[in-house]
């Protein structure tokens, strides 16, 4: 049976219940569960809400190294950029790639699975929600060139759900412009399905 990993912030952790491993949250992680439901598929979700790159650099041996994952799913960034705006606790670029390729490495070498690497995303709502572009974009740079140094599966997110945005709204797809709704949620599992199959 093939081990599905999720690992990344509120996005992904979208309220799952901490006390049981197996339960899935609400959002695109459970979404894609559904899906897959038919396949001989283990997903495990560890998200965790308000985490950073360096937050998921510190608990990796016990939420993905100890689980020995055959495909790992990431999608982390945004509150690196959220929290420079609204906690003055600024993640640098350097250092945002340098650990975020130090997860990879003991990834790739500890569990030998595939990775698959998701952009943080924002949609410009409210607005100085655009502000933080300055900020994001060179992280979602770092994140497709590690994918490509890594062989990673690269999911751009960000321009797939800005344009869905155009198309529907901001609020259609997240109320905060981060936080996704039911349709955000689903948009986000649709997306993974398409570029996974």
């Amino acid at each position: 049976m093939k081990k599905l990993l999720f690992l990344g912030d509120s996005v992904t952790d979208a309220g799952r219940d901490f006390e049981n491993d197996h339960e899935l949250g609400h959002g695109y992680v459970k979404l894609i569960a559904n899906k897959l439901g038919q396949e001989d598929v283990t997903i495990l979700n560890r998200g965790v809400s308000a985490n950073r790159v360096a937050d998921l650099h510190r608990r990796i041996e016990a939420d993905a190294i100890s689980l020995a994952p055959d495909v790992v799913t990431i999608m982390i960034g945004i509150n690196d950029t959220w929290f420079s705006f609204s906690r003055w606790e600024d993640t640098s670029l350097t250092a945002f790639k340098e650990v975020y390729r130090v997860i990879l490495n003991r990834i790739k070498e500890e569990t030998n699975a595939e990775l698959i690497l998701m952009e943080p995303f924002v949609l410009p709502y409210p607005e100085d929600r655009k502000e933080w572009r300055g900020d994001l974009d060179p992280k979602i740079g770092a994140v497709r060139e590690l994918a490509a140094e890594f062989g990673a599966t690269l999911i751009p997110l960000d321009g797939l759900m800005n344009a869905l945005a155009i198309k529907h709204g901001p609020t259609y797809l997240a109320e905060d412009g981060v936080h996704p709704t039911e349709a955000g949620h689903e948009a986000i599992a649709s997306i993974w399905l398409e570029f996974t199959k």
